[in-house]
This record gives C-alpha cells, sequence and structure tokens, in this order.
C-alpha cells in the first residue's frame, strides 16, 4: 500500500514510516514564539538528544510532542498517524507518547505501585489485578521491586526519577520523551538513571531527550539536535555535534558548555 501525504510532498511505503514525523511546528507562548519552523523525523528504536541553550524550545518541543503544548503552525505524526488533527484524541495520543519530567511529577499520596497503575487503570481500562502485576514485573525489571509500598518522599530522587520512568512504560508507549531528567539530581544518582536509559535503548525504545549534560548525549544518544531559538541550528550524530560541528554557533555552544561543566556524567 502507499501513502501520500504533506510529509514529504510524495509517495511514503507506510511500512518505513518515522516514529515521529515534525513538519513545520510554530509554538508560540503570546507575542514570544517559542518554536520555528520545526523539521525532524525520528525513527524507530532512535534515541535522539536534543540540546540548545536554556529557552531555547527544547521542552516546548517535547511537550508539543506529548500534545500537552498546541502548535500553532504545522503538524506532527505518530507513524501513520497525524496526532495534530483536531478529531485525535489527547489521551491516546499520550497513551502512547510517554512523557518523564524533570521534577518527578510522583502523586505524594500515592504509593510507587499506585503510582504507576494509575494510568493503566484509567487510560486502558485495565483491571486492578493486571495493572499490579504489571506494575510489579516492571518494578522487579528495573531493580525496584522492593520499594511497590514505599511513598515517593521515602525515596531518594534517583530512585524517584527511576520510578517516573517505569511509570511512563506502564502504558506501553510507542515513544517516550525524558525532559531533563537528570538535572534535579546529585551525581552519585545520575548513574542510576543513565543506566535505565540505556537499558530502555537496548530494550529497543524509541527516545527522545532533552539534557544539559553533554556526556549524557554522548552516552545515550544516537543523533543530536542542537537548537537555538526555537530553531534546530544543526543535528547528527555524537561525535559530530560535539567534536566537529559544522556551524559556528554550534561550535560556541558546546564548547561554552563543556567549558563550565565542572563534572561528568558516569558510564552505565
Amino acid at each position: 500500500m502507499t501513502i501520500t501525504d504533506e510529509r514529504d510532498g510524495g509517495a511514503r511505503d507506510g511500512s518505513l514510516s518515522p516514529a515521529i514525523t515534525i513538519r513545520g511546528v510554530y509554538s508560540a507562548y503570546g507575542a514570544h514564539t517559542v518554536l520555528r519552523n520545526i523539521n525532524l523525523d525520528i525513527q524507530p528504536h532512535e534515541v535522539v538528544a536534543l540540546i540548545g541553550p536554556s529557552g531555547c524550545g527544547k521542552s516546548t518541543l517535547l511537550r508539543t510532542l506529548n500534545l500537552l503544548e498546541a502548535p500553532i503552525a504545522g503538524d506532527i505524526w505518530l507513524g501513520e498517524q497525524r496526532i495534530t488533527d483536531p478529531k485525535a484524541d489527547q489521551n491516546t495520543v499520550r497513551q502512547q507518547v510517554g512523557l518523564v519530567f524533570q521534577q518527578f511529577n510522583l502523586f505524594p499520596h500515592l504509593t510507587v505501585l499506585q503510582n504507576i497503575t494509575l494510568a493503566p487503570r484509567r487510560v486502558l481500562k485495565q483491571s486492578q489485578r493486571i495493572a499490579e502485576d504489571n506494575a510489579r514485573a516492571l518494578l522487579a525489571r528495573f531493580g525496584l521491586a522492593d520499594k511497590a509500598d514505599e511513598y515517593p518522599d521515602r525515596l531518594s530522587g534517583g530512585q524517584q526519577q527511576r520510578v517516573a520512568i517505569i511509570r511512563s512504560l506502564a502504558t506501553e508507549p510507542q515513544v517516550i520523551l525524558l525532559d531533563e531528567v537528570t538535572s534535579a539530581l546529585d551525581p552519585e544518582t545520575v548513574g542510576e538513571v543513565l543506566a535505565l536509559i540505556r537499558e530502555l535503548r537496548d530494550l529497543g525504545y524509541t527516545l527522545v531527550l532533552a539534557t544539559h549534560e553533554m556526556a549524557f548525549a554522548r552516552n545515550i544518544a544516537d543523533r543530536i539536535v542542537f537548537l537555538d531559538r526555537g530553531e534546530i541550528i544543526e543535528q547528527g550524530p555524537p561525535t559530530q555535534i560535539l567534536d566537529a560541528p559544522e556551524q559556528e554557533r554550534t561550535r560556541q555552544f558546546v564548547e561554552q558548555i563543556l567549558h563550565h561543566n565542572t563534572g561528568s556524567v558516569p558510564s552505565p
């Protein structure tokens, strides 16, 4: 079957569709334009790191992919589904495109198990037993089986962030978005989260992450996308972007961030 749409102006074999296709996306807060003509393909099983100065649009782009922010122009496809279609069901999209925040956003009055099972029960309509069985299996898979009945405030920052990532897995998403997930962590726990994300990559998940940590991006990403003032300036493999960028603005940013980076992200 051949599909024709606006993504590339021609025929596309449906079996070869990117996991996410972004075409001509603009986003704004009032009169302030945050994203400018974003065009990007994210392939199945690919890990893409978004880097750039604060306020460049990384978090807004992730929130737009999850439909927490509505673009003012342009379109986004999840596989063959145009999720910017006004008829698209936002809850279904968010089940398929999981978003993990910098500040964990766990419900403090719910246990770890309850946090993880909430969305599967409400969105996927799973029974309590199935949701809990799946949640316990995920916790065991990622080394947190003994934390199921704990409340978030009894966990370390690294454990809370790992629970937040596991919670995103519970709805069986096609894509996982990670927004500065190491920024709120101390150096000792960054490695725990990095190891979990690398494991997700090895399991074949499609990941898009925003980060200020260049070592994190180098260790995790298949491709790095550099944004500045809401535009994609350059993209390519980590060695190109971090070691031999083609654009002067990319080079300036990488040199500045590496100069000010007094620590390093441990490899898992």
